[in-house]
C-alpha cells in the first residue's frame, strides 16, 4: 500500500473535518439550499446503511485494506463502493446545505474526495484482486467503481453476506451520530442567524 493512500485509508474517518469546520464557520443557508443539501446528504446516508447492512463492521477497520468476502448483493450489486459514493454524497449534501463558501468550497471538497477515494480504492481493488481472483475480476469487468449500473450484477456460486439492518445501524452508529450533529449544528446557526440571535 502506497504511503499516501495508507495514511488516506486510516484517517478517512477525520478527513471531512476540516471542511465541516468551514461549513459551520463561513455557513450562509437559505431555505432552498437546506432542504436540496439534507435532501442529497441523507441520501448518501442512506446508501452508506444499505451497504453496511450487507458488508458488516468490515468496513470500520482502519488497519488496512481487506476483507473476509467478496460482497456483490445490495447495493454492490450495482456500484462496487457504495460506501464511498454514500460519502461523497453526504459531504456534498452538507457543503450545499450550508452554502458556505459556494460553489469554491464544494468543488474543492468534491475534488479532495474523489482523489481520497481514488487512492484507497486502487489498494482495495488490488487485494481483492489478489484474494479472490477470477470472481473479483469478473465482478471488476461488469459493476463500475463509482458510477452505477441500471440492473444488479448477479452471479451464481459466489458465497453472501446476508442483509442486517440492526448490525447496519450498529455499525453506522457513529457515521448517524455525526451527520445529525452536523445537519442541526447549520440548521441552528442558520436559525440564530435569521433570527438576529448572535
Amino acid at each position: 500500500m502506497s504511503q499516501l493512500a495508507k495514511k488516506f485509508f486510516s484517517y478517512r474517518s477525520y478527513t471531512p473535518i476540516p471542511f465541516l469546520i468551514l461549513m459551520l464557520v463561513f455557513e450562509n443557508v437559505n431555505l432552498t439550499t437546506l432542504i436540496i443539501g439534507f435532501v442529497i446528504a441523507l441520501c448518501g446516508e442512506l446508501i452508506r446503511l444499505w451497504g453496511v447492512s450487507w458488508a458488516g463492521s468490515e468496513t470500520r477497520t482502519t488497519s488496512g485494506v481487506g476483507g473476509t468476502i467478496l460482497v456483490i448483493s445490495g447495493p454492490f450489486a450495482y456500484v462496487r463502493n457504495p460506501l464511498y459514493v454514500g460519502n461523497i454524497l453526504m459531504y456534498f449534501g452538507l457543503g450545499v446545505m450550508s452554502y458556505a463558501l459556494f460553489p469554491y468550497l464544494q468543488i474543492v471538497a468534491l475534488l479532495f474526495f474523489v482523489l481520497q477515494y481514488h487512492l484507497i480504492v486502487k489498494e482495495e481493488e488490488a487485494f481483492l484482486a489478489k484474494k479472490f481472483t477470477n470472481a473479483y475480476q469478473n465482478y471488476l469487468q461488469n459493476v463500475p467503481r463509482f458510477f452505477p449500473r441500471l440492473t444488479p450484477y448477479r452471479v451464481n456460486g459466489v458465497e453472501q453476506p446476508t442483509f442486517k439492518l440492526n448490525m447496519g445501524l450498529k455499525s453506522e452508529t457513529r457515521t448517524l451520530q455525526a451527520f445529525v450533529t452536523v445537519a442541526l449544528l447549520i440548521i441552528i446557526k442558520w436559525y440564530l442567524r435569521v433570527n438576529n440571535i448572535f
